[in-house]
């Protein structure tokens, strides 16, 4: 049982950036991820249709064996979380909890800003795990919907992503918020923008590193946690590879190379 694999997936190619920091953190874990390429972005989308995705996915997954399954999508995390786990017969962790929990250790001023598709923004699932567990933090959220695809694109750098990026942070840094939480797994992907915009006093969180330490702290209760001397991770899109192995690899290394599979959800 513990040397199963852990199922990770996403929308897209966000979710490698957990998938990364879970290999860093746990490298006795196997992985198998699945990004849904092709119908990435989930974020402005009906709650109703990205609930059916998501039990897409997470089927994909229970039928490989997984011992645990990661949802690294913030915008599955907000909308469907719960339905996700009332299937499963593992453990389902999602990212948004661990991200707050950074902020509120990280955040000196009670200030939090929030950053997401609007499918999350409207969710106010962030808003309500802040002011669970700290009411007297204040919040500042903002849709970003342009920031997927152009992290799907791979503009980490790209002009048009600075000047997007400039208006849509401007409420979040008016409102003297000294921690951003960057409310979607893609988000990361642009963070040198993000961070030049917000200035140099702004803290970003984003969910990998405390995503990844809540799942060892949970693998750890279940003595779940793999003794694997030569784990297998295994990665799945449902559209484009050659694009995705070049977007990836700008930030995921070359652990996904030959190991990138194309498949199909119907």
């Amino acid at each position: 049982m513990k040397n199963r694999p852990i199922g990770i997936f996403d929308s897209g190619i966000g979710g490698l950036t957990v998938a990364k920091e879970i290999i860093r953190l746990l490298p006795h874990e196997s992985i198998i991820y699945i990004g849904d390429t092709a119908r990435v972005p989930y974020g402005t989308r009906s709650n109703e249709i990205i609930a059916k995705f998501g039990i897409q996915l997470t089927d994909f997954l229970l039928k490989r064996n997984v011992k645990c399954l990661v949802v690294a999508c913030n915008t599955i995390s907000a909308v469907a979380l719960e339905e996700i786990e009332k299937i499963s017969k593992v453990p389902v962790l999602g990212v948004i909890k661990p991200a707050v929990s950074e902020a509120l250790n990280t955040t000196k001023n009670k200030k939090i800003g929030v950053i997401g598709t609007y499918a999350t923004i409207n969710s106010r699932a962030y808003e309500k795990e802040i002011k669970k567990q700290n009411p007297d933090v204040e919040i500042c959220s903002t849709g970003c919907p342009l920031f997927v695809p152009l992290a799907e694109e791979g503009f980490s750098d790209h002009p048009a992503a600075g000047l997007v990026a400039k208006d849509y942070l401007g409420s979040v840094k008016s409102s003297g918020a000294d921690t951003l939480i960057l409310g979607c797994t893609h988000y990361p992907i642009l963070s040198g923008i993000v961070k030049k915009i917000m200035g140099p006093e702004v803290s970003l969180i984003d969910s990998a590193g405390p995503t990844a330490k809540q799942l060892q702290e949970l693998l750890k209760a279940r003595n779940l946690l793999a003794d694997n001397r030569d784990p297998s991770y295994e990665f799945f899109v449902t559209d484009a590879p050659k694009r995705v192995l070049q977007v990836a690899g700008r930030f995921f290394g070359d652990t996904i190379n030959g190991r990138l599979k194309k498949v199909s959800l119907d």
